[in-house]
């Protein structure tokens, strides 16, 4: 079975639906998830996508604000949504397509301006959210179990996937205690696919901030989306693909899709 996946923060599903659905025709993945829908439940565009063939879906959103879903071409065995640091913000679904490969879809906490938790609750509640996942994954991740964490993590681990990274390390994304819990977060059981395919020092990025007049001529990207799979799943991995081109189309998501292509 050839599986195809993407990832998207999207940046408003309602506004962008007909980027997503453009990207749907033309990549063809099996199942893609989203963040930032930015869309309560019942006012999710569902019906675009069930007539691309996405009858299997899991979303859970709200007003404005974050938001995250799942939507397949494949049956789900099973479906749920979680939450997070006791709040209900619409962070984290997850879904286990036929055949028992389980898939986590989050929108980790940008985490605000100034990285000091101290002055800063949406810091804080960035670390705190990185550490809770750490926990709850601790022992989840089976030797033998098939699981894909994607979506918008909100953090650039590596100096190369940040266009400077002696400018950037203290600037939320990519300081020393994100990247630390990030790291941590990967240890309890996942390998970086897209790293698997473009090892270091190959510079990668997924976001482009909306204040640059230029994206491409400064290139002063961040890669924060990401696809991560367990071991059992290395073996199958067969390419990774970086839609950088989706950046510069018309009234674009700051962010571009990232889609994984695996033979299971």
């Amino acid at each position: 079975m050839n599986l195809r996946l993407s990832t998207w923060n999207i940046n408003s599903v309602r506004l962008r639906i007909d980027l997503v659905t453009a990207f749907l025709e033309r990549m063809q993945p099996d199942v893609i998830c989203l963040q930032e829908t930015k869309t309560p439940d019942p006012f999710f565009p569902l019906k675009a996508f069930e007539k691309l063939g996405y009858l299997h879906h899991v979303i859970a959103g709200q007003k404005g604000y974050h938001g995250v879903a799942i939507l397949s071409r494949r049956p789900f065995e099973a479906r749920d949504r979680r939450n997070w640091c006791g709040k209900d913000d619409a962070r984290h679904v997850h879904a286990t397509l036929e055949g028992g490969i389980e898939v986590h879809n989050f929108y980790i906490p940008s985490g605000g301006d100034i990285p000091d938790p101290a002055v800063n609750e949406k810091f804080a509640h960035k670390l705190m959210f990185l550490d809770e996942a750490a926990e709850w994954f601790t022992g989840r991740c089976r030797p033998d179990g098939k699981m894909i964490l994607v979506g918008d993590l909100n953090v650039a681990p590596s100096e190369f996937d940040v266009w400077s990274h002696k400018q950037l390390l203290d600037v939320v994304s990519h300081t020393p205690i994100e990247v630390e819990k990030l790291t941590r977060l990967l240890g309890t059981g996942w390998l970086d696919a897209i790293r698997e395919f473009h090892p270091e020092p190959e510079k990668l990025y997924s976001w482009w901030s909306y204040r640059a007049q230029d994206w491409r001529a400064s290139n002063r990207g961040r890669r924060l989306d990401h696809i991560w799979v367990t071991p059992p799943l290395r073996p199958h991995l067969r390419s990774v693909h970086i839609m950088d081109e989706a950046r510069g189309w018309e009234r674009p998501s700051d962010h571009v899709p990232v889609t994984v292509d695996l033979e299971v």
